[in-house]
């Protein structure tokens, strides 16, 4: 789930309340045949990108679902990166991205949950992202964009769509996995906003927890013309 700092032009704050110490906790997930450490850190520095969140596991589920073998896969706001991490365990060539703050958290599960036999594609790449600011340092023909529970921030909606649209420029397939905050505006975001310019889909939900796994894709008009 993506935190953030109060950068200049970016809305995101960095919640100092939420932990008073730092501490840490490896947590061992097991999905698809794989067996993920994902090392948490609470700290008031990484907030809500420490937490390895319902919502991505949701996400990760869903992964039994999809062919991930040789997929050109990116991750928003992606915290610890088990979902990212998972999805280059299943062969995927994977980029995680969160803001710059998060970036170390996100080295290190990718060093640590490195298979003995070596990545099954590409080792996983970690990079700084900030939306709506730089999406457009980063490739527009992605297969498939992955987000859980990075809808939680009515603030950060523009800048979410501005960066989706940008990487979905060339037919890149949507997965956003969120817990439905009405406080927060979330379930706007998937009524209103976000089929603005996507066609969408509701996969499945959870409603024990409140979580929902939407796919979307940019609407063909909004896409870029590819050259004859």
């Amino acid at each position: 789930m993506s935190s953030g700092c109060e950068q200049e032009g970016y809305p995101f704050n960095m919640g100092d309340e939420l932990f008073a110490d730092t501490f840490s906790e490896e947590v061992i997930y097991r999905f698809s045949g794989e067996e993920l450490k994902i090392r948490q850190v609470f700290s008031a520095n990484l907030g809500v990108a420490a937490q390895v969140w319902d919502a991505a596991l949701c996400l990760c589920r869903y992964f039994d679902h999809l062919d991930l073998k040789g997929k050109r896969v990116v991750e928003l706001g992606a915290g610890t990166g088990i979902a990212g991490i998972l999805a280059a365990r299943l062969g995927a060539e994977v980029t995680l991205t969160d803001l710059p703050h998060a970036v170390p958290q996100l080295q290190k599960n990718v060093s640590a949950n490195m298979p003995r036999s070596g990545w099954p594609f590409a080792t996983p790449t970690v990079l700084p992202l900030s939306w709506g600011l730089d999406q457009e340092q980063f490739a527009s023909d992605w297969d498939l964009v992955l987000g859980a529970d990075i809808v939680y921030l009515s603030d950060t909606y523009p800048l979410l769509m501005d960066t989706l649209t940008y990487l979905c420029q060339e037919g890149a397939v949507v997965y956003l996995s969120s817990m439905m905050r009405r406080e927060h505006g979330t379930p706007v975001f998937y009524d209103k906003i976000l089929p603005r310019q996507f066609d969408t889909q509701l996969l499945c939900s959870d409603p024990a927890k409140n979580i929902r796994l939407y796919h979307a894709t940019l609407r063909k008009e909004l896409r870029k013309k590819r050259d004859i």
